[in-house]
């Protein structure tokens, strides 16, 4: 048995095939990158989207030497994202649903990565940290869904580093650029800390670090600053949820992942908790193909369809709104 699953909630279109025993078969990815000192626009990620979307597909299947007739139904990401992004796989994949006539499977996209995260990870029942330019969540599962015990009030991790990077002139990818240039840093200036309660806001610590190369202060020192505090926060209220949660692990998962900085202070907040430290691999940390066919193949051994005249995005789809009946 086959689940495609189809990824485009943001800059990727990526098709991904896995079998019943959820072993992955296949992961094709094309992603849209934007001009130099620009953040993702909407309507030109849709067209590329729609531009790579039939080779992508042919590519996943002949990694498998099997036509569309082979798969056994169709997962495709309704939300959250971007909405003309999610507009266009839904789009296609609502065509391969009906014309093949092939069960189609929602997908939430950040339970994708979830779910992507614990089964990479052999962890089944982690606290899991979940960061992206367009999310930032820690959350674990509890009765039946996802619960949040922590996320961004503003604007994502992931977001915000890009963001600071763009207004200082690095180039794409701006989170490694960024790291880069704050491990040139020698000195941590003043900043806004902002955690409240369980949840982090990015967006006085942008304008503030902004302010303060306004100033004159060295680039490389407001860099370091701007990361020390932003990933400070979120190990704040990490350490927090992982003793309030009484999880053995912490599983780290979204294209924020990547960061170097970031792992080894999650590694050294986990190991002065003594629980597990895990981190998605680099190969499924952003957004892929590989997750919604992963999550599309439990949702549907579970029974989980949509009719296709019925499969409208959901670009503000939060996590603590969908069951989760594989667990």
């Amino acid at each position: 048995m086959y689940v495609l699953g189809i990824e485009s909630t943001a800059h990727t279109f990526g098709v991904g095939i896995v079998d019943e025993n959820l072993n992955i078969l296949a992961n094709v990815n094309s992603t849209y990158v934007p001009q130099k000192g620009k953040g993702i626009h909407p309507r030109e990620a849709a067209i590329h989207h729609s531009e790579n979307a039939s080779n992508v597909i042919k590519e996943a299947l002949s990694k498998l030497n099997v036509s569309i007739k082979d798969i056994d139904a169709i997962a495709i990401t309704l939300g959250p994202g971007l909405g003309p992004c999610l507009r266009t796989g839904a789009t296609i994949a609502r065509f391969l649903s009906l014309q093949y006539e092939k069960p189609l499977v929602p997908v939430n996209h950040a339970i994708a990565h979830l779910e992507i995260a614990r089964y990479t990870c052999n962890e089944e029942d982690p606290l899991l940290v979940y960061i992206a330019g367009g999310n930032t969540i820690i959350t674990t599962f509890v009765e039946g869904r996802y619960r949040i015990f922590g996320e961004t009030q503003d604007i994502p991790l992931g977001n915000a580093v890009d963001y600071f990077g763009r207004m200082i002139g690095v180039g794409y990818p701006e989170l490694i650029n960024v790291e880069k240039l704050a491990m040139k840093g020698e000195k941590i200036l003043d900043l806004p800390l902002v955690v409240k309660g369980q949840d982090v806001s990015y967006s006085g610590l942008i304008t503030s670090a902004l302010k303060l190369i306004k100033d004159g202060y060295k680039i490389e020192d407001v860099a370091l600053s701007f990361i020390e505090y932003a990933y400070s926060m979120l190990c704040e209220t990490v350490e927090r949820a992982i003793v309030y949660t009484n999880k053995e692990s912490i599983v780290l998962t979204g294209g924020t992942s990547r960061s170097i900085i970031l792992k080894d202070k999650m590694e050294k907040l986990a190991k002065g908790q003594n629980v597990r430290f895990k981190v998605v691999p680099a190969e499924y940390a952003g957004d892929n193909g590989a997750m919604i066919a992963l999550t599309g193949m439990l949702a549907f051994k579970c029974k989980v369809s949509i009719d296709p005249r019925k499969s409208y995005v959901k670009p503000m789809w939060r996590i603590d709104q969908v069951d989760i009946p594989w667990r």
